[in-house]
Order: C-alpha cells, then sequence, then structure tokens
C-alpha cells in the first residue's frame, strides 16, 4: 500500500545542475523510483539505460508545443459553440463534445512536463492514476465521438428531410459516449482489472500491458476491440455509406437530366463533383487521423503483452503517446475551425486572430446556404 508520500519526489528525484545522476545511484531505469512503488514499474524498463537530460528536455518540449496549439484550437471551439446561439445545433454538440475529450487529454500535459524535468513520478501513483484516468477518457470518448459525428453526418446526407438529429437525442448520444469511456477507464482506476502503470521513460502512465498473465492478454484483446475496432469500423461504415449515397444520388440526377434532354438538373456537373470530393477528403482525413493517432498506442500494447518485448525499447514506446497527443490537437482544426461559420464567429470574435480570415473565395459563394442551415439547425 502507498503512502502520501509518494505524492512528494525525494532527492533523488532531481539530477545536479549538470544533467548528470548523483554520485552513487544506478543510471538505469527507475533509480529515482521510491521502492514501495516499484512493484508497478515492469522489469522490462529497468534494463534499459535512464534517459539523457536532454532526451526529457525535448519530450518536454514536443508536450509544451502541442498542450498551447491543442488547448488554442479546443478551447475556441468550445467558447464559440457555448456564446454563439446559431451554432448550437445537434451536429456542433458532437463536435463541443470531442472538443472536451480533447481538452481533457491536453490538461494532463502540463503534469508530463513536470515528469520530464524531474525525470521520474513526480506526483507518485495518484499522479500516475490521475494521468491514465485521463488518457483512457479522453482516448476512448473521442475514438467513439468521432463514431457518433460520422453517424450523424450520414444520417443528414442519407435522409435529408427526416434524418436530423434532434438536441435532446444528440445530448443522450453524448452521454453516451461517457458511459462507453467510463468501463476501461475505472476499472484499472480501482485495480478491479488491470490498473495504471508508468511506461517508456516512467514520465507517462497507461493500462498496464506488460504484466504478466492470461488476465493481462484478455483486458489487452477487450480494449482493443473496445476502445479501436469498434470506433473505427463504425467511421468507416458510415463514411462509405455517405460516398455511396452521394454517388448514387449523382447518378440519379444525370439519368434524369438526360431524360429531359437537358445537361445537368443542378448549377453544373462541376459543383456535384466537387461536393463528393469535398466529403470525400473529411472522411479520409478523419479515418486516415483515427489510424495515426492510435494504431501505433495499439501496436506498442500488443507487442508489450504478446511480442517479443525486446523491440519494445523506452524510446520507441514514447512516440504512439505523442502520436494520439498529436491527434487530439489537430481535431478542432479538422472538425470545427476549418468549418466556415465556427471560422467565421472567431474571426467576429478576435479579429486580431488574422489567420482565421475567411476564404472569400469559398465562405463567400456559400453565405446563403450557411443561412439557410443556420436556420433549420436552430429552428
Amino acid at each position: 500500500m502507498l503512502d502520501n508520500e509518494t505524492l512528494t519526489p525525494t532527492v533523488h528525484f532531481y539530477r545536479d545542475p549538470g544533467g548528470h545522476l548523483q554520485d552513487g545511484v544506478d543510471e538505469m531505469l527507475g533509480w529515482n523510483i521510491p521502492a514501495d512503488y516499484m512493484d508497478y514499474i515492469h522489469p522490462h524498463w529497468r534494463q534499459y539505460k535512464a534517459p539523457q537530460a536532454y532526451q526529457h528536455f525535448l519530450l518536454g518540449l514536443v508536450y509544451a508545443v502541442v498542450l498551447v496549439v491543442g488547448m488554442l484550437g479546443n478551447v475556441l471551439v468550445l467558447w464559440v459553440f457555448m456564446t454563439t446561439k446559431s451554432l448550437r445545433s445537434p451536429s456542433n454538440l458532437f463536435v463541443a463534445n470531442l472538443a472536451v475529450f480533447d481538452t481533457l487529454m491536453m490538461s494532463k500535459l502540463p503534469m508530463f512536463v513536470v515528469n520530464s524535468v524531474v525525470g521520474g513520478q513526480y506526483f507518485g501513483k495518484i499522479g500516475c492514476d490521475i494521468f491514465g484516468l485521463f488518457g483512457s477518457y479522453s482516448g476512448i470518448g473521442a475514438s467513439v465521438t468521432n463514431a457518433v459525428i460520422a453517424y450523424d453526418r450520414y444520417r443528414t446526407i442519407a435522409f435529408p428531410l427526416d434524418g436530423r438529429l434532434g438536441m435532446k437525442q444528440a445530448v443522450i448520444l453524448v452521454i453516451m459516449t461517457w458511459l462507453y469511456a467510463s468501463p476501461f477507464s475505472l476499472l484499472p482506476l480501482m485495480g478491479i482489472w488491470s490498473r495504471y502503470a508508468p511506461e517508456g521513460y516512467l514520465t507517462t502512465c497507461s493500462f498496464d500491458y506488460m504484466k504478466d498473465g492470461k488476465e493481462t492478454q484478455f483486458f489487452v484483446m477487450t480494449i482493443f476491440g473496445w476502445a479501436y475496432c469498434v470506433p473505427l469500423i463504425l467511421i468507416a461504415m458510415f463514411y462509405s455509406k455517405i460516398l455511396a449515397q452521394v454517388r448514387v444520388h449523382e447518378k440519379m440526377l444525370k439519368e434524369q437530366a438526360k431524360r429531359m434532354n437537358v445537361k445537368s438538373l443542378s448549377q453544373g456537373q462541376e459543383k456535384e463533383t466537387s461536393v463528393e470530393i469535398r466529403i470525400a477528403k473529411v472522411a479520409i482525413s478523419i479515418v486516415f487521423l483515427f489510424i495515426c493517432g492510435w494504431t501505433p498506442y495499439a501496436m506498442v500494447a500488443m507487442m508489450g503483452c504478446f511480442s517479443d518485448r525486446t523491440l519494445l525499447t523506452p524510446t520507441l514506446s514514447m512516440f504512439p503517446a505523442i502520436a494520439c497527443k498529436t491527434v487530439a490537437c489537430i481535431d478542432p482544426w479538422v472538425y470545427a475551425i476549418n468549418h466556415p461559420r465556427f471560422r467565421a464567429e472567431i474571426q467576429k470574435k478576435i479579429p486580431w486572430l488574422c489567420f482565421f480570415g475567411q476564404d472569400t473565395s469559398s465562405d463567400n459563394s456559400s453565405s446563403g446556404t450557411e443561412k439557410t442551415n443556420v436556420k433549420e439547425e436552430t429552428a
């Protein structure tokens, strides 16, 4: 049982001003971990040399940049959503929910920066549990929210007249995303199934995928399916249906135009093609971001649980953590700030933020459509 002393680092958490380990201290990973916390550090990590000060510094610098950019984007999304009545639609509620999960991911990065400075778990077991809990909720929650966004867009495009979700339905789906993320976030926290433990440089924490035994393997396989496979399948399924629906609609228009002996029933074939291309780009970027963000972490967990652990070095294990946090940083820029109305509202509220200026070539041409959409969504 850990006592409160683990919340405060001992003198051994620190290096001397020259960046070298103190005299007589082992230079292997875990040299600065209190004895009553060593059970949480898998022997695999302790066989590697402790990272140099510059390695911790570089990782801390990367995370600091991700923190600033990610917080800026997500806070802007939430602020504009809450202060602009015309944007508080069911579809945008899902985007705001994604921003909440991503903000939760960003909120644990200051803890990592502190850990990097001292080269260990500055806040002990409680800090490790909080770090792992925030990461689990934000990771699983964001993945299933991506699936909900895909479902909402499919309903809107495939059934434009009666397929739009109402606000009550949207609120229920948002609550379900939090419930979906709860089991594999709370079970390790309470030690019922798995636990949160340091990994890599021992400055980050995640569920313990290194512990030997069938129970760990079953946990890893279950969370792999729950948090990765199911959302990815849903995302791919709904966006593929959207693309199929667009192609069917375009084919129908062409056939009808042919029967009427006109070139097109729309304002031009180019417009139809442009819509399909834009939808395809969004779909591909969303699936690509999801895969890039979470596939590396899934592979590391699988390697630690089932494969040859000699391939899993502390440095290698840190890259997946960077990938998933970078995705949480990019999400608001892809989903919301790239949206004309979000961008216009940000420009209106913060004029000096000039890089959110409207693109007159696209925004002005669709101003009528945007106004119509506002009326429909707020009705």
